[in-house]
């Protein structure tokens, strides 16, 4: 009986032998192979039975003889053998052996006739080179320095548990896929070494085929084999996209489940699997799969059912990049019809750790209001911070409508974030919005709690205007809204006639000086015009006098208001119907000194305009009358596009 050298194309889909694949150079075997003598014993495997002699049987199979030669019938013609591994095709195979028979040892049967030769105890002490021997070495010669065999062997050892532990089979694959790997990869990578002769630098290419086809394997013998790929050097990349097309592969058939469906979970099968990839990569570097493959693997585990240990390592490594993460990533449906329809509890626990990332990497030293430090807005910590914000706020608006979200959940993830995580509060302010709309149930005192989260002084003029005119606020938030709004307003006032006064007085010097004799060389026949224009002036700086006046005396009735208000609140008249009124009245109002204060603004620009083209006429021509044409500011309004 020969070895072969070459064997047919590995079936991926299936690791055990079958009938097709088994060659027969004779006729079946429960036919008697010997017409002239007439068989004496029937062995009896997995319910078939094969009408066979004693002799040859006994002469190569210890386990036969022993059976034999135990019996106390001396006829003995029935024999039945329990846990064969391969079945009654691998014994159908060592039959032919005993008998003889010529037939090819290839990387599709040599797993079952190593292991059936040793549970019919096919040894050298019955026979010279009997089966065992015969398999061992077309292993050694063949197979282990071979990865596609390798990998060949490695999934037919599917089914043979355990003997094919036993022998050592599984291990003597694994280790070298493991050891043919690592060669491949170094051979392959300095043949398409290259060097890029302008930087200096060496860059490698390669790709290794052997990531596709570990996909076939067992999820056991997938873990061994990556385990002992990492003892041998293999790429980390190599391991990571190993594992990623491993996923893609096993768990491509799980459907999503909906909170809505009570139906049983996926099988222990893709559990295992799940948890097994997960452990895998708690080993790995993080930059050997992408933030999509963990947020997927998260997705997967919570399918099914995985432990909780599990989910937690994933989570962990999300929070070392949840910057990197898209507002898709985090809306994760829950899989049990609980206080939510989406996973929030996940989404929390993965921004505690990414706190704790940034709390470590700034060691302690991050500033609360980190945000308006030069040396915050440097570091990178922070700028994720900021961008983490951003996407917890767009969340926060996602899941607002959810009638079945808790007020404590949705509090506990806009609590978690330090205040320096918003230079802004309007999409913190929308998502709160959203969540009073579509939760129209809550308390008022409960409605008080979530808008105390809010801080008004970090919205902006439209959300301000906004919440002003919002009927479900609580009063003491519009009254906060309405206050930090005025202070605005005073501040904007203040410096609007500050610049005003210095620009007068700077005016005035300019104007004298020029007017002084033999001071700017300018002849006497073009101060006429100038006058006219410096009484122009004049003019319009009296008028702006009056616009700051008008506005003082206004934002002095808005602070009368304010404190009656107040002592209303106090005595219990602040509520109902005339607290709406004085709001209403107060908004009013503040939006009228918002347009005043355009004006005043607007007229500033004009006198300004207006001095430089009247230095300009004088530099040039000297002559020609000053234009008086007075220009209204247009006052546009901005509306806010909170949630209606």
């Amino acid at each position: 009986m020969g070895l072969a050298s070459d064997s047919p194309a590995f079936p991926f889909s299936t690791g055990k032998l079958s009938a097709a694949n088994s060659p027969r150079f004779c006729n079946p075997i429960s036919r008697r192979i010997f017409s002239d003598v007439a068989g004496d014993l029937t062995v009896s495997v997995d319910g078939q039975s094969f009408l066979l002699h004693k002799f040859p049987l006994v002469s190569r199979c210890g386990r036969i003889r022993r059976m034999v030669a135990g019996t106390k019938d001396p006829d003995l013609s029935k024999l039945e053998l329990v846990n064969v591994p391969g079945g009654a095709l691998a014994f159908e195979l060592a039959a032919k052996f005993c008998y003889g028979s010529n037939f090819e040892i290839n990387t599709v049967n040599v797993a079952h006739l190593r292991c059936i030769a040793e549970y019919l105890e096919m040894t050298e002490e019955y026979q010279e080179e009997n089966l065992i021997v015969r398999t061992e070495t077309y292993l050694n010669e063949i197979v282990v320095k071979n990865l596609d065999k390798s990998l060949e062997v490695l999934c037919a050892c599917d089914g043979l548990d355990p003997t094919v532990e036993d022998v050592g089979l599984v291990d003597m694959c694994v280790d070298a896929i493991a050891l043919n790997a690592s060669k491949e990869q170094l051979v392959s990578g300095l043949a398409h070494l290259e060097c890029d002769v302008g930087s200096g630098k060496f860059r490698m290419h390669c790709q290794d085929w052997w990531v596709e086809d570990l996909s076939a394997l067992r999820i056991d013998y997938y873990h061994r084999v990556i385990a002992a790929m990492r003892r041998t050097g293999v790429r980390p990349e190599s391991i990571g996209t190993s594992i990623v097309h491993y996923a893609q592969t096993a768990l491509k058939g799980i459907e999503r489940r909906h909170v809505w469906d009570s139906g049983p979970l996926v099988g222990d099968n893709e559990r295992v699997i799940v948890e097994t990839l997960i452990d895998l990569l708690a080993t790995e570097k993080i930059t050997s799969v992408t933030l999509s493959f963990l947020f997927g693997m998260l997705r997967m585990a919570i399918e099914v059912d995985a432990g909780l240990d599990y989910r937690i390592e994933v989570e962990k490594r999300i929070g070392l990049q949840l910057e990197m993460a898209s507002l898709d990533d985090l809306l994760i449906p829950a899989v049990q019809t609980s206080d939510s329809m989406f996973d929030v509890d996940t989404v929390h626990r993965i921004l505690v750790n990414f706190l704790q990332r940034i709390e470590e990497d700034d060691s302690g030293n991050l500033s609360p209001c980190g945000y308006e430090s030069d040396d915050g807005l440097k570091s990178p910590s922070h700028s994720s911070v900021l961008k983490v914000g951003r996407l917890m706020d767009g969340y926060l608006a996602e899941i607002a409508p959810d009638p079945y979200l808790k007020l404590q959940k949705f509090m506990a993830l806009i609590e978690l974030l330090p205040d320096y995580a918003r230079i802004v509060d309007d999409g913190l302010y929308r998502a709160i919005d959203i969540y009073l709309k579509a939760h129209p149930s809550l308390t008022e005192s409960e409605c008080k709690k979530l808008c105390k989260l809010i801080d008004c002084q970090k919205l902006s003029q439209d959300a301000s205007s906004h919440a002003a005119q919002n009927d479900r606020l609580p009063i003491q938030t519009v009254v906060r809204v309405l206050y930090f709004e005025q202070l605005r307003l005073k501040s904007t006032v203040s410096t609007t006639h500050h610049t005003t006064t210095l620009t007068m007085s700077g005016g005035d010097g300019s104007l004298s000086q020029r007017m002084m004799p033999g001071g700017s060389g300018v002849p006497s026949s073009c101060v006429s015009p100038q006058r006219d224009n410096y009484a122009s002036l004049r003019r319009e700086n009296r008028e702006l006098k009056l616009e700051i006046a008008r506005m003082r005396v206004r934002l002095t009735e808005l602070e009368r208001e304010q404190g009656v208000m107040r002592q209303g609140m106090r005595d219990g008249r602040g509520g109902g119907e005339h607290g709406r009124a004085l709001l209403a009245s107060i908004s009013r109002g503040i939006g009228r000194i918002a347009t005043l204060g355009v004006g005043a603004q607007g007229g500033e620009s004009r006198r300004r305009k207006k001095k430089k083209s009247s230095q300009s006429q004088w530099s040039s021509d000297g002559g020609g009358k000053s234009s008086r044409r007075r220009h209204k500011s247009a006052s546009s309004t901005v509306t806010y596009a909170a949630a209606s």
